[in-house]
C-alpha cells in the first residue's frame, strides 16, 4: 500500500532547541513532520525527535506541561524515539552528577558539555555503522556515552568517546545531525519508525 495515506509521521519535540532544522530533515527523508508542543499529539505520530537544546530547560518545560509519563509509555509502546544532544541526556538512564534521570528509557551513562563549552564546538568526520562512513558530525556542547549496557549498539565514536548508539527503538547521539544537509541519519531514524510500524 503506497501512497499519502501510508507516510510516516515524525514528531519533533516541539518545547525548545532546534526544531525547525529538524522538521526540514523529516520532509527531506520522505516522511511527515509534526511539532509536538501538546502530549495528546503524541498518538498521531510514529516516532518522535527529542532536539538538542537545554537538557535543563527541556526538563523544565517537559514537567510544565506534563509530558513526562506521556514520553516514557511512548517509548514503552515501541515506537522509536532519537535525541541528538540535549535529547540523548533526556533519554539516558544515567546522567554523571545527577542522583535521577529524565526520561530514562536507554540504558547508557552519558556525562554532559563532555566536549567543552559553546566556543568548543567543532566538526568531525566520523563513521556510523550501518547509516554512513563519513558523516559530518556538527558537536556544540555535545555530552557522550561514557558506558552503554550490553544491548545497546554501538553505532560511533569520536576519539574513542561513544557519540552514536542504539537500543531496539531508542537512537541517541551527541552531535547535531539536522545541522547539515546530510539527511541521512534522519532517514535511518524515519526507516525505524516504518519497520516498528509494519510497512
Amino acid at each position: 500500500m503506497a501512497g499519502k495515506e501510508m507516510m510516516i509521521k515524525i514528531g519533533v519535540l516541539g518545547l525548545q532547541g532546534a526544531v525547525r532544522e529538524h522538521v526540514h530533515s523529516i520532509r527531506e527523508s520522505g516522511a511527515e513532520a509534526i511539532v509536538v508542543k501538546d502530549k495528546d499529539q503524541l498518538a498521531e505520530i510514529d516516532g518522535l525527535i527529542l532536539p538538542g537544546g537545554e537538557s535543563t530547560t527541556m526538563r523544565k518545560l517537559i514537567d510544565k506541561y506534563n509530558f513526562m509519563e506521556s514520553l516514557k509509555e511512548f517509548a514503552r509502546s515501541g515506537k522509536p524515539m532519537f535525541g541528538t544532544c540535549a535529547g540523548l541526556i533526556l533519554l539516558a538512564k544515567n546522567i554523571i552528577g545527577y542522583e535521577h534521570p529524565h526520561i530514562g528509557v536507554m540504558d547508557v551513562k552519558v556525562e554532559r558539555n563532555s566536549f567543552g563549552r559553546q566556543k568548543d564546538s567543532f566538526e568531525a568526520d566520523i563513521p556510523i555503522a550501518g547509516i554512513a562512513d563519513d558523516f559530518q558530525a556538527v558537536f556544540i556542547r555535545a555530552p557522550h556515552i561514557v558506558q552503554a549496557g550490553e544491548n545497546v549498539e554501538i553505532l560511533a565514536k569520536h576519539n574513542e568517546k561513544i557519540v552514536a548508539a542504539r537500543e531496539g527503538n531508542i537512537l541517541g547521539c551527541s552531535f547535531h545531525p539536522e545541522l547539515t544537509d546530510d539527511h541521512r541519519i534522519t532517514a535511518y531514524f524515519v526507516n525505524m519508525a516504518k519497520e516498528a510500524k509494519g510497512n
